[in-house]
């Protein structure tokens, strides 16, 4: 461990060039993927060249059709969608067509099939950036959300920092939610977790065990159950829970390592909007063995992407892509 006074790793912050501030333009730039144009959104629901054939296709009905919390769309048409069988499908501030459904009443493997058809219907103009199968349990009055979460995302622009890395002969490892952020694009090994401690753990039992690659990890409780709950209480309990657990990926760590901690976008508990945040994102670069002597760095997203594949050796990008490596070997 380090001496006290010492300055082991790069401070700094990023800036955002994508017009959004969404998981999936976030994790997209960190990687080098630009998106100028903002997704779609619908603040006043889906049109019915959306809705309806979503329905015939799918052979259910559905509920709700308008921006909504998804703790708070279920408890109210929770109750009908359980007596009448039909989805209930709502959006948000993001570009995201949701569809939650309770697991006893449709089975997951029918919620996720109906999830891949909205995907396959939401393309050209109405082109969201994520449809997101949200499934539930319990009684009308108490339903909660479970982990079997699935996204599907578009697929984002190739090559990428992701594409380069994998060119120079790594493989990429997606923890959490990554290898549905980028539609399984260029993600070797998938790792789903159902909570921050489980992507902690096998964070850290992959630095442990994989030489020369990339593990690309999504944190997502501090976001989804308190940032967005305007909870700034347990937010910071979440941190904490982080900071009590990073000496322990630090220990996995091997001589020339590097760990790049940063986010994909902000989501300010103490504001009055539960919706994400426009602002600089965090970065800490920490490279096992080194002393970063005290140095700060400000600049894009993108920095995250260019600094892995150069570390991993990847070839420079094309022009379009852009990021400037942080660190250096």
């Amino acid at each position: 461990m380090w001496s006290e006074g010492s300055t082991p790793a790069v401070a700094g912050r990023l800036l955002e060039r994508s017009k959004g501030k969404d998981t999936t333009t976030g994790h997209w730039e960190l990687m080098g993927v630009v998106t100028p144009q903002p997704m779609p959104t619908y603040p006043h629901g889906f049109p019915h060249d959306v809705i309806d054939p979503f329905m015939h296709r799918t052979g259910r009905g559905v509920l709700g059709n308008k921006a909504a919390s998804g703790t708070e769309i279920i408890q109210e048409l929770g109750e009908e969608h359980q007596r009448a069988g039909k989805w209930i499908v709502y959006t948000s501030a993001y570009s995201v067509f949701q569809i939650a459904a309770h697991e006893e009443t449709i089975p997951l493997a029918e919620l996720y099939d109906a999830s891949r058809i909205a995907r396959e219907i939401l393309t050209g103009k109405d082109a969201v950036g994520r449809v997101i199968a949200r499934p539930f349990i319990g009684e009308p009055g108490n339903y909660e959300r479970t982990p079997n979460r699935h996204d599907f995302s578009l697929e984002p622009k190739r090559p990428n920092y992701l594409t380069l890395v994998r060119d120079a002969g790594r493989e990429v490892h997606g923890v959490g939610k990554i290898p549905d952020i980028f539609a399984g694009q260029d993600i070797d090994h998938a790792h789903p977790t159902k909570s921050n401690v489980d992507g902690i753990n096998q964070t850290e039992r992959l630095l442990r065990e994989l030489d020369d690659a990339l593990i690309f990890t999504n944190l997502v409780e501090t976001d989804m159950l308190w940032g967005h709950r305007n909870d700034p209480v347990n937010f910071h309990r979440c941190l904490q829970d982080f900071d009590r657990r990073l000496p322990d990926l630090l220990d996995a760590l091997r001589r020339d390592d590097l760990l790049i901690l940063t986010s994909d976008h902000g989501c300010d508990p103490t504001t009055p909007s539960t919706d994400h945040s426009r602002e600089y994102a965090l970065l800490l670069v920490y490279v096992e063995g080194t002393n970063a002597a005290g140095r700060v760095h400000e600049g894009e997203f993108a920095d995250v992407g260019a600094t892995v594949n150069a570390w991993l050796g990847g070839k420079a990008p094309s022009r379009g892509i852009p990021g400037q490596p942080i660190v250096v070997r």
